[in-house]
């Protein structure tokens, strides 16, 4: 038996991430977990199908065992969303090693590339390019250009990249022995409009569902009402006018002037975009605003990130899953694993509080649908098991 983990949104799932998960089962892997974002996903936006229905694709397309990153981690900037996702194969104390994406496709040069990445930010150079208001990523990109050679800039510099860099330093830094495994990247690049073949990127995809066009070249059909983030943007405006200036000094990732940006913005706008619009600047990614608005709507703070997991949320699993909560069992499996999100919050007080937020989100989310759900579908929806 030899487990690997992939991390992933699965928003939605495509050809591309069953190519992914062929390629890591050649690689060596008899049983593959996925730890995916539930209800709210990395770009600051919802996903754009139910989870369970997601865990069910992934399933039927070549995972075993598909757990869920908490809405703290989905929301977080690659460092955060790796961090958190990498605890969780950690905790499971039988994963062997973490396959992911890249447009390199070498580990030995994302190795390099993750150790340029911890001295470029612990430079001189790096903050003095922070203080005179470069984004995070361009700060980066420049003292990384600045200490070493451009091979290793160029691997930092694509988005699937970033996030392997991410994936390594985050298991180096808690010193596992979870080994690392690269699938270059086929077909058509992140957040491109682009298709190849049948591979399409899921932005691309995501848009063709919401759109109601077809997509069933790129991606399996998801059989379930999509989510669209603009059915809450009323919602979201309120909210954030709602808040005081010392509110948004609370929200995750909105430090750097970023909150009372945001303040300022959202007494003028009228619709998400021109807030995103009156909020951007050099020094704020527009996928960096999209998770503050998120955040400061949804709730997540700055000390949510310094928690510990309480629990892991298991979303579904097949015979080979159940062999890998066996697994984890066996060796002593840090956290508690279950389907029932109400059997995990009654297991400590810190797993209530964690398990009722995520719930909060989820009713929350339930209310982009065209057709909302009644709260508490958390608890009543049924994981995927096949």
């Amino acid at each position: 038996m030899k487990t690997a983990a992939v991390i992933c949104e699965y928003n939605p799932f495509h050809y591309g991430h069953k190519f992914q998960l062929e390629q890591t089962r050649a690689l060596g892997a008899t049983h593959i977990v996925s730890v995916m974002s539930g209800d709210f996903t990395q770009r600051g936006d919802a996903a754009v199908c139910d989870k369970f229905v997601r865990a069910k694709t992934a399933l039927e397309n070549g995972a075993d065992l598909v757990l869920e990153l908490p809405v703290r981690y989905s929301l977080c900037a690659a460092e955060g969303f790796a961090r958190g996702a990498v605890g969780i194969i950690s905790a499971l104390g039988c994963v062997d090693m973490l396959s992911f994406g890249s447009e390199s496709g070498d580990v030995a040069a994302l190795r390099e590339a993750a150790g340029a990445v911890e001295y470029a930010v612990h430079s001189d150079f790096f903050q003095l390019l922070m203080t005179n208001g470069k984004s995070y990523p361009a700060a980066l990109a420049e003292a990384v250009n600045k200490f070493y050679t451009p091979d290793v800039y160029e691997t930092i510099s694509s988005p699937n990249n970033t996030l392997a860099v991410e994936y390594i330093k985050a298991l180096d830094d808690i010193g596992s022995a979870i080994e690392p495994v690269t699938v270059q990247r086929e077909g058509a690049q992140h957040d491109s409009a682009d298709t190849a073949g049948k591979f399409a990127s899921a932005s691309a995809i995501r848009k063709l569902i919401l759109s109601g066009e077809g997509y069933s070249a790129f991606a399996p059909d998801i059989g379930s009402p999509a989510a669209d983030l603009r059915r809450l943007e009323p919602a979201i405006l309120a909210k954030l006018r709602m808040m005081k200036p010392e509110d948004f000094e609370q929200v995750y990732d909105a430090a750097q002037g970023l909150g009372e940006r945001l303040y300022k913005a959202v007494r003028r706008a009228c619709s998400l975009e021109e807030l995103y619009f009156l909020t951007k600047t050099k020094r704020y990614t527009l996928a960096r605003i999209r998770r503050a608005v998120l955040c400061a709507f949804l709730g997540v703070e700055k000390k949510m990130l310094r928690e510990k997991d309480a629990y892991i949320r298991i979303l579904g699993m097949n015979s080979r899953g159940r062999e890998i909560l066996s697994a984890a069992k066996a060796a002593g499996c840090a956290l508690p694993l279950d389907t029932s999100l109400k059997a995990l919050m009654d297991t400590s007080r810190e797993a209530h509080r964690q398990g009722a937020f995520q719930s909060r989100c989820r009713d929350i989310w339930a209310l982009a649908l065209e057709k909302p759900l009644p709260c508490g579908s958390d608890f009543t929806a049924k994981p995927a098991i096949i």
